[in-house]
């Protein structure tokens, strides 16, 4: 295992109990910066993302991204064995993150009362679709769920479509950096205050506060925002252009100067002089007029010549790129964001590297994902727990 001294979070130690994705991804987060995560599995129900999406010689791939940089066990929480050597790993650690629904680890006598009272420094961090209380807590919640209530549902697709949901986990993934980010934050009092605490995400929430001023928009105006497919309400040109070579672009006009440069590029600067083209909700309400002129345009250019054009002329604008484009792409590779990991089941794996540069304090992925309890007995020895002990948590159905 590769050493962590230098790393930021190194020292930090984190149980990581929690399946389908949002608490994982977080503590995937925090294991790239060098905390020593220990993944704690069912005996005999391995995290589902272990078989979750495509596979290679019986080897689930997500797993190998999701469960970078964790060690491994198995411990079956329900059975009395398993209840004391959590407590006892509880005891060592920094954070546990869990996404049981609640009540369950209370139901174990594993709560907040017990965990605390057998670390007062630890935080606990609970991931569950629609939080620890209220009406629907108890409910099975997924970021699919979380997609459809927040309003990103409603507001995504074409305007005479149905909403469309999102071919990933959106939801899960907003709601996984902001774990990590909860997790930094009661870190910080803790230095202060010496105490742990309880961490309570819903996935449902950091999702909503993405999706922007909608609700203060509704309070104060009355407004709800509507499905506009690849428009924007707020300026235009906005959209997806298809070029003479059949492939696609996105432009962006954001900035009134960068909307300017385009019209001037596509050959339109006279619609620059129209009273209604000097705001973006004036541009947005004239986006056919617009998108026309830009279609028009780009429709005779190969995508080599508009990106070449639209830098040239400073104007913001993106090929639409699937991952066999991302993967040679060269910002992406200047930046390092698809990194090579060597793997003892795969052989060398590309996937994406550590969230963020850090100058002085780098992350680095260490492993992928390891075999489903590889290293149970390796870190309960290091807890003190003998061959012995180790055999009668086997007896137990405990490991």
């Amino acid at each position: 295992m590769t050493e962590t001294t230098h790393a930021p979070l190194s020292g930090l130690r984190v149980l990581d109990m929690a399946t389908l994705f949002a608490g994982p991804l977080a503590a995937t987060m925090l294991g790239d910066f060098g905390a020593e995560v220990i993944k704690i599995e069912h005996p005999a129900k391995p995290d589902p993302s272990r078989g979750h999406g495509p596979s290679k010689d019986g080897v689930g791939l997500w797993w190998k991204l999701l469960g970078r940089n964790k060690r491994t066990i198995t411990l079956n929480l329900s059975t009395p064995g398993g209840r004391a050597t959590l407590l006892r790993l509880a005891a060592t650690a920094d954070v546990i993150v869990e996404n049981f629904r609640p009540g369950t680890l209370e139901k174990w006598d594993l709560g907040w009362e017990e965990l605390s009272a057998a670390n007062p420094r630890l935080i606990l961090t609970r991931v569950t679709g629609f939080g620890q209380f209220g009406p629907y807590a108890h409910r099975p919640g997924f970021g699919t769920l979380a997609e459809a209530m927040s309003g990103f549902a409603a507001i995504t697709g074409e305007p005479d479509a149905p909403p469309t949901l999102p071919p990933f986990g959106l939801a899960d993934s907003i709601a996984g950096l902001a774990t990590a980010y909860g997790v930094m934050t009661a870190l910080a009092a803790r230095d202060r205050t010496g105490e742990g605490q309880v961490v309570d995400m819903a996935i449902i929430e950091p999702i909503l506060t993405v999706l922007g001023p909608q609700p203060l928009w509704y309070d104060q105006l009355g407004h709800v925002q509507e499905r506009t497919g690849n428009r924007s309400a707020n300026n235009a040109p906005r959209n997806t252009y298809r070029t003479a070579d059949g492939t696609w672009v996105a432009v962006s006009t954001s900035a009134q100067s960068i909307a300017e440069r385009v019209m001037r590029l596509v050959g339109r600067p006279d619609l620059i002089d129209e009273p209604w083209f000097a705001t973006g909700a004036d541009r947005a309400a004239h986006a056919d007029v617009l998108d026309e002129a830009v279609a028009r345009w780009i429709a005779a250019h190969t995508r080599t010549d508009v990106l070449a054009a639209f830098e040239k002329a400073e104007a913001a604008v993106a090929p639409i790129q699937d991952v066999r484009d991302v993967m040679t792409d060269p910002q992406y590779q200047a930046l390092g964001t698809v990194t090579t990991v060597d793997d003892p089941e795969l052989g060398p794996v590309r996937m994406q590297n550590v969230l963020f540069r850090l100058s002085a304090t780098p992350g680095a992925i260490r492993w992928a994902g390891r075999p489903h309890g590889a290293d149970t007995e390796a870190v309960l020895t290091e807890l003190g727990l003998t061959p012995a002990d180790l055999a009668a948590l086997r007896a137990e159905g405990a490991l």
